[in-house]
């Protein structure tokens, strides 16, 4: 396992991250159709993911309706894990509690009622990370960041991230914290597979400029990069995209990367899995990816993709099959900035 910064501070995460949407979830809900393990089976997962080096756990206030802090929390003081050997990391912004109008969103007033719950679930006395889950139209941004900058300075909170914004967004909040001298976002929580690399657009290349730690969720887009599923959408039974569609991916896409993927898989003897966390793992913008799981051996699987090196030849293939798709003004730039970027490698025009 390899650590990196995340983003501009002096905190150090774990490459692979465990995420708890597998926790807690009840019956027919949505968080009942992605995992619904109790609080043993939690233990015992969070254990092996301790175990194994991860010390980078992200969790939600909605993520269950909250049971998943609940059974996080819980299973964290089960184990007697020191509290500085583990960062946890929550986000605040969906519907929480009596569900009243201002029980969701990013104003002042639902973030620090958020954050006391959310403390108080996972029977901790701050966060490490706190990210905001979406973008809020109706909380003017300022308005966000203070009330974050609020909760570092009294010590709830270290640092602060966001999940799921758009780059003039990140870029606008970057702006206010600056001119304002306010606690700053260090991490981008964001949907990223080799099969969806719309990220490399607008998005990446501002996290490297900014320096700010990106948080990879959903790797494998929802199962579907798993190697579980074929081209006529059959998959293994107890797949999560047989239950739950989600994130939206397009198919023949995938399914090429699926056998590229598969290709080098079985001449390396690992798992398509291991491969698409590989390829990730690789990507230079990349702090750490979140895996999910419903038992020791899906985790093990994933673990054990930390120790994939592909070659360039396998990236190259990989890449081949993968790239995005020329954009303006993307293409433009390449076009116009070619002899500019030859001067920068090269220190000569020739």
């Amino acid at each position: 396992m390899r650590y990196k910064k995340l983003g501009n501070t002096g905190l150090f995460v774990s490459e692979l991250c465990l995420g708890t949407m597998t926790f807690g979830g009840e019956g027919g809900t949505i968080w009942g159709q992605i995992g619904n393990l109790a609080q043993n089976e939690v233990d015992r997962l969070i254990g092996a993911a301790l175990d194994a080096g991860i010390n980078f756990i992200d969790t939600a206030n909605v993520y269950a309706d909250g049971r998943s802090e609940s059974l996080t929390g819980q299973a964290l003081r089960n184990l007697k894990v020191p509290r500085e050997n583990v960062v946890v990391a929550s986000k605040v912004f969906g519907e929480t509690g009596t569900r009243g109008v201002n029980s969701r969103g990013l104003s002042r007033f639902h973030i620090l009622e958020s954050v006391q719950a959310s403390l108080t679930r996972l029977q901790l006395d701050h966060l490490d990370l706190y990210q905001v889950h979406g973008f809020d139209p109706a909380t003017p941004i300022e308005e966000t960041l203070r009330a974050l900058d609020t909760l570092v300075q009294h010590g709830h909170v270290r640092y602060i991230g966001v999940s799921n914004w758009a780059a003039w967004q990140i870029m606008k909040a970057l702006g206010i914290s600056e001119r304002l001298g306010l606690a700053r976002f260090e991490s981008l929580q964001a949907y990223y597979t080799i099969a969806g690399r719309d990220l490399e657009r607008e998005i990446v290349p501002l996290l490297r400029s900014e320096g700010v730690g990106l948080m990879v969720w959903s790797p494998l887009a929802g199962g579907l990069l798993s190697g579980k599923y074929d081209r006529k959408g059959e998959a293994q039974a107890g797949s999560r995209r047989t239950t739950f569609d989600f994130p939206p991916v397009n198919r023949e896409r995938a399914f090429d990367c699926v056998d590229a993927m598969r290709a080098i898989a079985e001449a390396r003897g690992v798992s398509v899995a291991q491969i698409a966390l590989a390829w990730l793992l690789h990507q230079p913008a990349v702090t750490t990816v979140i895996v999910g799981a419903k038992r020791i051996e899906q985790l093990q699987d994933n673990i054990n993709a930390t120790a994939v090196r592909l070659t360039d030849d396998e990236l190259a293939a990989l890449d081949r099959v993968s790239a995005l798709p020329p954009e303006y003004p993307g293409w433009m730039l390449e076009r116009q900035g070619g002899v500019r970027r030859h001067l920068l490698t090269h220190g000569s025009l020739a």
